[in-house]
């Protein structure tokens, strides 16, 4: 039998609460970007709740995904088609909305609209026509997979987010080395049927040692976060059939800070790689900047390193 954790005197609670999120501003005339659940209804915020239920019309990526979430917050707002196939369209038909005076609330099937998901354009041309954008933040696969795995510390804050990997190996390859040049945590989506191969190529690319966090299924019933090395993805994945099921955020680790004696012990293959991957896009020098400020070792140890991994090179 499940525990009941509601708080005490809950239902009162949020009658006040709403009150209050209810006498806010919700001008005319203005677009609402709203975030909606990744995957547990009761994710969905009270403001966003009553922002969907104020809106004369609601801009779906997908009207079906959508109206589940509407019939369970009981939300009777009327929807319109706002996916990547008809973004331009869907753009000037709100900005003909919002000149007549309406509200429109943008969403997509689960998070962040206009975050590695439809609705970038029709921001933008909603802006360019002088109407207001009124964000509503919310749930964000993203930060939700970066909350469970802990990678962003003060020592290594920063991380990118790179969306959707590229389909095909050898692209993704690329991709992945381009994106390697930045110090910090990575983080990507990638699908099931792809996470194999994916975790293949960032272990040619990132070596057997480098650690990567496996987030699915966030806020979802089986939700799973995993921190491995690369060199045991595919037993990772072996080990349990549903793990090529539901979407994934990768959360690939910054180098671990070392010190140069501990660097010179192991050998530094995992420097190593880091620099290969650098040096195909940037000077040595800028390569030793980088991979200084991400290691902790000095950038002179660092340079002469690199120098070596690229003969003739004047940096």
């Amino acid at each position: 039998m499940t525990e009941n954790v509601l708080p005490r005197d809950g239902a009162s609670a949020w009658e006040r609460v709403a009150r209050r999120v209810e006498g806010q501003s919700w001008p005319a005339g203005a677009l609402f970007v709203v975030a909606t659940p990744i995957g547990n209804l009761g994710d969905l915020t009270l403001r966003a709740w009553q922002a969907l239920d104020c809106a004369d019309v609601i801009a779906a990526e997908d009207t079906r995904a959508t109206r589940n979430l509407l019939e369970a917050w009981g939300i009777a707002t009327p929807m319109m088609s706002a996916h990547r196939h008809n973004e331009n369209s869907a753009a000037a038909a709100i900005v003909e909305r919002l000149r007549a005076g309406e509200r429109v609330a943008l969403v997509s099937d689960a998070g962040t609209p206009a975050v590695s998901d439809p609705g970038a354009r029709i921001v933008q041309a909603v802006r360019d026509a002088g109407f207001a954008v009124v964000p509503l933040p919310g749930p964000s696969a993203v930060v939700t997979a970066l909350m469970a795995v802990g990678v962003t510390t003060d020592a290594s804050p920063g991380f990118a987010f790179a969306g959707f990997a590229p389909t095909k190996s050898g692209a993704r390859q690329r991709w992945m080395r381009q994106w390697m040049t930045v110090p910090g945590a990575l983080v990507f989506y990638e699908t099931p049927h792809r996470i194999r191969e994916s975790l293949a190529d960032l272990l040619a690319v990132a070596g057997p040692s480098r650690q990567v966090s496996l987030a699915r299924e966030l806020t979802k019933r089986f939700e799973e976060v995993a921190t491995i090395s690369l060199a045991q993805g595919p037993a990772w994945v072996d080990a349990d059939p549903h793990r090529e099921q539901g979407e994934y955020v990768v959360v690939l680790h910054p180098l671990a800070p070392v010190d140069d004696d501990a660097q010179a012990e192991d050998g530094g293959a995992g420097l190593d790689a880091w620099l290969d991957a650098l040096l195909e896009h940037v000077s040595v020098r800028d390569a030793a900047r980088i991979a200084a400020r991400a290691t902790g070792l000095s950038r002179d140890s660092i340079y002469a390193r690199a120098l070596a991994r690229k003969p003739g090179a004047s940096g």
